[in-house]
């Protein structure tokens, strides 16, 4: 296949969550043609599965301005920019209208199960730039299907692949036995099947994030309610001043309500927090679970464990292609150090767009959550910017590409993934450190505008 006519194909877009359908507007407004293949039954099939859970970020954060415009001429009214969405609120009221805008350029049910260049496996050099990608999608009827493409976006996102409760990285031992008793998903205790599962009962939640503190407001909010209940919130790391978040400090306020709402949890004596508590093994003892730390501390056995300790990318269907990608974090070169959370644990995430988000198999780009790789810091904004330089640069219009202008709010989160091996205490550290004090079981009370590649 010639250039010119591989510059007639369309512009492939795997997933059709936020930033895929954001690429998907971009790519209209461009005048590319744009084909999104989903793997579940609906747009926006992940947010769905959080429906009950409320964003921290305001409708005036979480809608592309591409696709605003690509809305406005069907009626779509955009909701309050200053209130706070649902999950379910985000796919009805926005993703859906969105994709049924863009009709049959979206298609739902359909799995990518690998992408190439056609004819060349990742090995094979010769004439390989001059090739359009291939794209293997498998549908939920059965069908198979052999697709090509002028350029591939993958804004597949993350959710499909949770990290385990191990604190290796691995599961842990016992742990896929233990799977009738173990969710990676903050539960929806409003569902009366779900809020039986926990009521009453002991649960351990695992993890340090936003979803976390979800997870134990949320059950401290049964425990009002229902007796017996109760949550034991279980830390790698130590307590200190950053861990519930920026609190009324964080320019996202919703997420520091989250933060606060967690600690009242703990204060209030609804949660007890282990400290240090690195989980090596989920043991059965009888109907209940044991977790066992790597130093040997075994723990109160407990009814649920709920495991949050983040996600990761499913690179398995781009493995034929010459991926540019950090070893740790597994997110593209040249956006890694800027997201990197073992250094940047406060503060904001630079701006950043089509050059940092290139690889060595130029016309692929990984976008939006999947984008971060393990990184926890993303924002719908922030995926939404990509979208527009990397459609841009598509576009052939580089001096667009290149301009990224974005101011995000400050995390108001302290405590990457690499800083609870460090000795120090908080006070130590001049009280900004996210350190690991000695293992303990704690029961508390009864930026401007900035252009790609720097900031």
């Amino acid at each position: 296949m010639n250039a010119t006519a591989t510059d007639q194909l369309p512009v492939v877009v795997v997933g059709a969550g936020p930033a895929g359908l954001a690429a998907a507007a971009h790519l209209v407004g461009r005048g590319l043609e744009p084909l999104v293949l989903e793997a579940g039954p609906t747009a926006g099939a992940a947010v769905r599965e959080w429906a009950h859970v409320r964003l921290f970020s305001t409708w005036g954060e979480v809608t592309d301005q591409a696709a605003e415009k690509l809305l406005a001429p069907t009626g779509w009214v955009k909701p309050d920019a200053k209130t706070y969405p649902s999950g379910g609120d985000w796919a009805e009221r926005y993703l859906q209208p969105l994709a049924d805008v863009l009709g049959d350029r979206v298609r739902t049910g359909a799995t990518v199960t690998g992408v190439s260049r056609a004819g060349r496996d990742r090995i094979v050099d010769a004439d390989r730039e001059a090739q359009p990608f291939v794209v293997h999608v498998s549908y939920a009827d059965g069908r198979e299907e052999r697709l090509f493409a002028r350029a591939v976006i993958d804004a597949s996102g993350t959710w499909s692949t949770p990290s385990p409760a191990g604190a290796s990285g691995l599961t842990a031992l016992g742990e896929k036995a233990a799977a009738d008793r173990v969710t990676y998903r903050v539960p929806d205790l409003k569902d009366p099947a779900v809020r039986a599962r926990y009521a009453g009962r002991r649960t351990a939640v695992i993890g340090s994030g936003a979803s976390a503190f979800t997870a134990l407001a949320s059950l401290a909010e049964l425990a009002r309610e229902e007796e017996g209940t109760k949550a034991v919130w279980i830390l790698r790391r130590g307590i200190s001043g950053s861990t519930f978040g920026g609190g009324t400090a964080d320019q996202l306020p919703a997420r520091g309500a989250l933060g606060l709402a967690a600690k009242a949890a703990v204060d209030e004596g609804h949660a007890d927090a282990v400290t240090g508590f690195r989980t090596e093994a989920i043991e059965r003892d009888g109907d209940r679970l044991v977790l066992v730390a790597e130093d040997g501390r075994r723990l109160d056995p407990v009814d649920e464990v709920i495991v949050l300790t983040g996600f990761r990318p499913d690179l398995s269907f781009l493995s034929e292609l010459r991926l540019g990608l950090d070893e740790r974090l597994q997110a593209p070169v040249e956006l890694a150090p800027l997201i990197d959370p073992n250094q940047h644990s406060c503060g904001t995430v630079c701006p950043h767009g089509v050059n940092e988000l290139s690889h060595p198999e130029q016309g692929v780009y990984l976008v939006g959550m999947k984008s971060y790789g393990r990184a926890p810091t993303f924002l719908a904004l922030t995926g939404y910017e990509q979208v527009r330089s990397v459609v841009a640069a598509l576009a052939g219009d580089r001096e667009s590409a290149e301009r990224v202008e974005l101011v995000l709010p400050e995390t108001g989160v302290c405590g990457g993934a690499g800083l609870f091996d460090q000795p120090q205490t908080d006070e130590a550290a001049g009280g900004g450190g996210c350190c690991a004090p000695a293992p303990a079981l704690i029961q508390l009370g009864a930026g401007s505008p900035a252009t790609s590649g720097g900031c």
